[in-house]
């Protein structure tokens, strides 16, 4: 049964890689900038499906994220959504884990979460957690889920405001809230808990790899918006 659960997450994330493959293209553009809709050295139209090798398929250069790798994470958060499966809210789940796999290669490569990306994932978390707590005759659990997406959203903006995160970990801050209100508070709190500990342990990779490299000291420039999403990952998988 287990070999059955992991080979269908596989395929499925391995179907839905092309297309995100093809969002973090049109996305990961420094700010200011409008989307990427064509291939910035050959000048071809770059659609919403590209392949594995991350490559314009004209002149062959290089088009967002690398090859495999977005084919090997959408994969493994397939993987983990599936483990983690356990009611209704596993659609809201996949959905999360679909378009976070967008943001964080995103936010990864350009040190930014568009809003075009985290709007959906909210509409999309608001209703498939509106459908599933209808499903199981649990509606008063929106108003955690409210109440955690507000707690954790202002908690994050109190950082935007003085400087320690961007200004979109906010508000993907507050639709991970929502999603991790669904399982209670303190699953919540284990994914900024589980956020804080991964980017600290990034954070300091780095500083030690500048170091053995003997690199100059430019500030480590850590993006956050990977590590809430593994956070909650990580935080739901382990409730």
């Amino acid at each position: 049964m287990v070999v059955v659960v992991v080979t269908g997450a596989v395929l499925v994330g391995l179907l839905l890689a092309p297309l995100l493959r093809g969002l973090i293209a049109r996305f990961a553009v420094p700010e200011g900038e409008p989307r990427c809709g064509a291939c910035p050295l050959c000048g071809r139209a770059v659609g919403l499906l590209l392949p594995p090798s991350g490559r314009c398929p004209g002149c062959r250069g290089r088009l967002g994220a690398g090859a495999g790798t977005v084919e090997a994470v959408t994969a493994a958060v397939a993987v983990g959504v599936a483990y983690a499966a356990d009611g209704a809210a596993v659609a809201a789940l996949a959905w999360a884990g679909a378009l976070g796999v967008a943001l964080g290669f995103t936010d990864a490569r350009v040190r930014r979460l568009p809003y075009r990306l985290t709007g959906p994932l909210l509409a999309g978390v608001v209703v498939l957690l509106t459908a599933a707590a209808l499903a199981e005759g649990r509606p008063g659990v929106l108003l955690r889920c409210l109440l955690v997406a507000l707690a954790v959203g202002a908690l994050l903006e109190v950082a935007v405001q003085i400087g320690a995160l961007g200004p979109g970990d906010s508000p993907l801050g507050f639709v991970l809230g929502g999603l991790l209100g669904w399982y209670g508070w303190w699953v919540a709190i284990g994914g900024l808990v589980a956020a804080v500990v991964l980017a600290g342990l990034w954070g300091t990779l780095r500083a030690l790899a500048l170091l053995v490299r003997r690199r100059p000291w430019r500030g480590l420039d850590v993006p956050v918006g990977p590590f809430l999403l593994l956070g909650a990952l990580t935080a739901v998988l382990a409730r």
